[in-house]
């Protein structure tokens, strides 16, 4: 019988390949942009029943001027892209709702208040009547007692991901 006998060193050259060929394609995917993107940005999301606790602490609170740009985020799924004042964005810690904005004059002015002491992660959600679909921004920031986030003049404007 002839050819090459199948042996432990044959075995491991075939691993390095395959190991190699997977970690090239999730470098040409990276590089490519491969993204996990929606198909289309309308949902059948109804109004979200976000309210502003009723009860917080009167001495802990941050401000923040923000802007959603949703065209940035999904370039060609956002051409259509509408602002109405039926929008809303609100600001959370896990599932609590620490502050609620319509939008005026094309910004969202956000007062963040949380019932108790806090110093966590604060992540902002946005729904849009436009597309009847929410949204939630990529990154979170420190809520810091007694600051501001954003101005009128430079707004704080984070990418978004459709909220699944």
């Amino acid at each position: 019988m002839e050819g090459t006998p199948i042996t432990n060193k044959n075995h491991i050259n075939m691993r390095k390949f395959v190991y190699i060929f997977v970690l090239c394609t999730l470098t040409i995917c990276a590089l490519m942009g491969c993204k996990n993107e929606p198909e289309t940005l309308v949902g059948n999301v109804p109004d979200p029943a976000w309210t502003f606790p009723a009860e917080h602490d009167y001495t802990s609170s941050m401000t923040a001027v923000v802007k959603v740009d949703l065209p940035a985020s999904y370039p060609e799924l956002a051409k259509d892209f509408v602002l109405t004042g039926k929008d809303r964005l609100a600001a959370f810690s896990g599932s609590t709702c620490m502050g609620v904005a319509s939008p005026k004059d094309s910004l969202f002015y956000l007062y963040i208040a949380p019932q108790t002491s806090f110093s966590g992660e604060v992540t902002l959600r946005y729904y849009s009547a436009h597309y009847k679909n929410l949204f939630e921004a990529e990154n979170t920031f420190t809520f810091a007692n007694d600051s501001r986030l954003g101005t009128v003049a430079e707004p704080f404007t984070p990418q978004w991901k459709v909220s699944r």
